[in-house]
């Protein structure tokens, strides 16, 4: 059985993009798993629902070589999660590209995500 973000959102943080990116399971079933089928991801203003999210992950699979993410703050509440964590992804061509997040969600009540509002900056090294 696995946790979900109402319960531990550390682990949600680090182990969903490793399960979604790499994992053997399809894509839609560990979606499915953490999130309720109405969930949308604000992400810089920029609404995404469960079929945009999906489309994003495809390329990742194809793109991404590897994952990391370090979580600095993560803050759970009835109905509420707070997080601010740095994800780091290198790309098969080499490509590092690490993103700040800071993420406000709301749980459902069986604790999978219903709704997050994120602010992301890119720090990649090239970046700086």
């Amino acid at each position: 059985m696995h946790s979900t973000p109402g319960t531990d959102l550390t682990g949600y943080l680090i182990r969903y993009p490793d399960e979604l990116t790499f994992g053997d399971d399809d894509p839609a079933a560990v979606f499915d798993r953490y999130h309720t089928g109405d969930f949308v991801l604000r992400n810089d203003g920029l609404p995404l629902d469960r079929e945009r999210l999906l489309a994003h992950v495809r390329a990742a699979r194809r793109n991404a070589a590897e994952v990391h993410v370090e979580v600095h703050d993560a803050l759970v509440t009835p109905g509420r999660v707070a997080a601010r964590y740095t994800m780091t992804a290198v790309m098969r061509r080499g490509r590092v590209i690490t993103t700040e997040i800071c993420m406000f969600g709301e749980l459902a009540a069986d604790g999978r995500l219903r709704r997050a509002d994120q602010l992301t900056r890119d720090v990649s090294p090239a970046a700086a």
